[in-house]
């Protein structure tokens, strides 16, 4: 076969301008052409010891699914990303591509941001396919065995869908009137349209999976009733209870937690206003605390929602340690969103009428890292400043609800209050696994769909085990 020749220059990634896009909700990354798409394919050196496969969670055949779209066998790159991944449409918008696959890619060595864009080319595949139905279909054999899915958040989609594809009955059990969990509640339109969402849950219910919703388990039913019932089951239940700032002025009315904002503005369809009439404050000046994704989205929503003259995002480290995706950031600094680093609130000011009127904060000093292996933030002394703002947002992370762990006997526990699970997801309770965020606290799409499939393997084999 003929040496493929070293092309660094990466097919730019369509998207619409700052001045367009931050008066709308449409999606930001317009998505690669066909001829864009297979373009880009070409860049790809078909390694012989792929690092982009080694890197990624769920070991995609990358190169493999790359090749088909450079010969234009889109039915064949579609089959080989779904062998391993049931949601590429969502994981080709929201994956850490740049930390993930793409740094193994070798052209990202021959020089920084030159990676092929593996993210791109996945969304691609998908949005091909969804365009015409979702039409691939494994053929399975019903082995009568019952399980149940509690929570359709990406790991919990996963895992069904791979049980399904292995024969059994699944059903989910979701606590919201929508399935997708996170997907829907958390991610912005402008990132993750909701209709690639409940495309791809249209293709998993076709699968054979059952979705109730509006099922509250640890309320309506709990796990041992579910065991009376089902084979197995799986808990992918993320962890969407707020962690608090603790800091004097926290309850003043203008500040929300990320997740409720998140939820009015997409599930509730705040944006829509006044289509559908969803209260959120829209301030003027508005403040988000912390440095992921949800602070991203969340500040990226509120200049969107309220035509703000300033959003600022403030955090305590600097910018390097800023765990958001790359492309994250670089979209709301496109966007004109006002980056307060090394900073960190104090105390939030109210008006006589409770109402949130301003911040003070404190500039912070990098010092030795922590458990996280990040610097540790520590105050300067003598940097107190006041930020007037009128709408606060705190995006600080996440902690698990506790309804079905305190409900369930014999589930243990770790001190930070996730389900204790092995490396596949089986929990100290007999037929009952875990995995995503319940099990690793707030982390990414991708690690629980990577969790999900795991569980979904294990709870097949177990299955097979107590039945032979």
């Amino acid at each position: 076969m003929a040496k493929r020749r070293l092309n660094l220059n990466r097919v730019p990634t369509p998207k619409q301008s700052p001045k367009t896009r931050i008066y709308n909700f449409d999606e930001v990354a317009l998505g690669y052409t066909e001829e864009e798409a297979r373009e880009e394919a070409r860049r790809c050196l078909r390694c012989k010891d792929p690092g982009c496969v080694s890197e990624c969670p769920i070991s995609v055949d990358i190169p493999g699914f790359i090749a088909a779209i450079e010969e234009g066998d889109f039915p064949r790159a579609v089959k080989i990303l779904k062998t391993e991944n049931r949601l590429p449409g969502v994981t080709g918008r929201v994956c850490p591509k740049e930390v993930q696959c793409q740094s193994g890619c070798i052209l990202e060595k021959k020089k920084e941001g030159s990676s092929v864009a593996i993210g791109c080319l996945e969304r691609f595949v998908a949005d091909w396919d969804l365009a015409r139905g979702n039409k691939q279909r494994p053929e399975v054999k019903p082995t009568g065995k019952r399980v149940a899915v509690v929570g359709s958040g990406p790991a919990g989609l996963t895992c069904a869908a791979f049980l399904a594809g292995k024969g059994h009955h699944v059903t989910i059990f979701e606590a919201l009137h929508t399935p997708g969990g996170v997907l829907v509640y958390g991610i912005p339109e402008f990132r993750l349209p909701k209709e690639i969402v409940r495309s791809e849950v249209d293709y998993i219910r076709t699968l054979g999976v059952d979705i109730q919703m509006d099922s509250v388990v640890g309320r309506l039913q709990q796990v041992d009733e579910l065991l009376k019932e089902f084979d197995a089951v799986f808990l992918g239940i993320g962890a969407g209870a707020p962690i608090f700032l603790n800091v004097p002025g926290e309850n003043l009315s203008g500040i929300y937690f990320a997740n409720e904002y998140l939820t009015r503005i997409n599930l509730m369809k705040a944006y829509r206003f006044p289509d559908y009439d969803t209260p959120v404050m829209a301030g003027k000046c508005v403040a988000v605390v912390g440095g992921g994704n949800v602070a991203m989205d969340s500040a990226r929503c509120a200049l969107r929602i309220s035509s703000a003259e300033k959003v600022y995002v403030i955090y305590r480290r600097s910018e390097k340690e800023m765990p958001a995706n790359r492309e994250e950031i670089e979209n709301a600094k496109e966007e004109g969103i006002i980056f307060k680093f090394l900073t960190t609130p104090v105390r939030f000011i109210g008006d006589d009428r409770g109402r949130l009127k301003a911040v003070e904060c404190i500039e912070m000093e990098l010092g030795e890292p922590d458990d996280s292996g990040r610097r540790r933030p520590a105050p300067k002394k003598g940097s107190e400043h006041i930020i007037d703002v009128d709408v606060a947002i705190l995006a600080l992370g996440t902690k698990p609800n506790p309804l079905i762990p305190m409900n369930t006997p014999g589930l243990e526990i770790t001190k930070y209050g996730t389900i204790e699970a092995d490396q596949n997801g089986r929990t100290s309770k007999e037929g009952v696994w875990a995995g995503g965020d319940i099990v690793t606290g707030g982390a990414t799409v991708i690690s629980a769909i990577a969790a999900g499939r795991r569980s979904a393997e294990d709870i097949d084999a177990w299955l097979k085990s107590v039945s032979a």
